[in-house]
């Protein structure tokens, strides 16, 4: 049972680490996002609430992933939802993020090749999941 808590270990470390990364440097988070997935990254201005959530979402997310525990098992449940969502519905995604984030929405055009890069994140998210899942069930 060794390699699966270490495996639990090292995911639940990696999400920390991405978490403080969006912490520390939130317009570099935004401006690499605009730069991958948006046609016209200069049309479209964020709006003013999106940096200090991105702030605000990896401080919480860095302290979930200390605790471990029900909160972090919340967390990676969460994760795995929104990734077969975006998997799934990626023009779903693209259509609410526009209208979410950004406050002239129909001024925004994204990459086509963006649709792919979405599955694959939602993929992954969905993976991340299910391990952790099955993880933290195989330890009882």
């Amino acid at each position: 049972m060794f390699v699966p808590v270490v495996q639990y270990r090292m995911i639940r470390t990696l999400v920390g680490v991405l978490g403080a990364i969006s912490a520390l440097v939130p317009d570099e988070i935004v401006s690499l996002y605009e730069k991958l997935a948006i046609a016209n990254p200069n049309e479209g201005t964020v709006r003013g609430w999106v940096r200090p959530v991105i702030r605000s979402e990896g401080v919480l997310i860095v302290a979930i992933s200390l605790l471990h525990g029900r909160a972090y098992a919340w967390l990676m449940n969460l994760t795995g939802v929104f990734g077969a969502i975006v998997f799934l519905f990626p023009d779903l995604y693209r259509r609410f993020a526009t209208a979410f984030l950004y406050e002239r929405p129909e001024s925004i055009e994204w990459n086509e090749r963006f649709s792919s890069a979405v599955r694959a994140i939602g993929a992954l998210y969905v993976f991340l999941a299910a391990k952790t899942y099955r993880e933290r069930h195989n330890d009882t």
